[in-house]
């Protein structure tokens, strides 16, 4: 099976409409992954908890300091209802 292309950017990093695309550039490739997981046998929600999971986990992995810093708080609060 062949991976459909993704394009580059073609605005600079300073434009704000970067972000959409982005969005639109790899937007037919999660559908693509989203239709492979689903003949694999997956729900359509498992497939997307899951890619939404794996997006969380990568952007907090980018900013260790900020998972820390949840933790941290979510600690707190866990100590504060016992």
């Amino acid at each position: 099976m062949s991976k459909r292309q993704i394009l580059p950017p073609i605005r600079n990093n300073r434009d704000l409409r970067r972000r959409g695309d982005c969005r639109l550039a790899i937007e037919d490739r999660m559908l693509e992954l989203l239709g492979d997981a689903i003949e694999a046998g997956w729900t359509k929600e498992e497939v997307l908890a899951a890619m939404i999971e794996v997006a969380d986990e990568t952007a907090l992995a980018m900013y260790p300091n900020v998972l820390l810093s949840v933790e941290t708080v979510l600690r707190k609060l866990k100590k504060k209802d016992v």
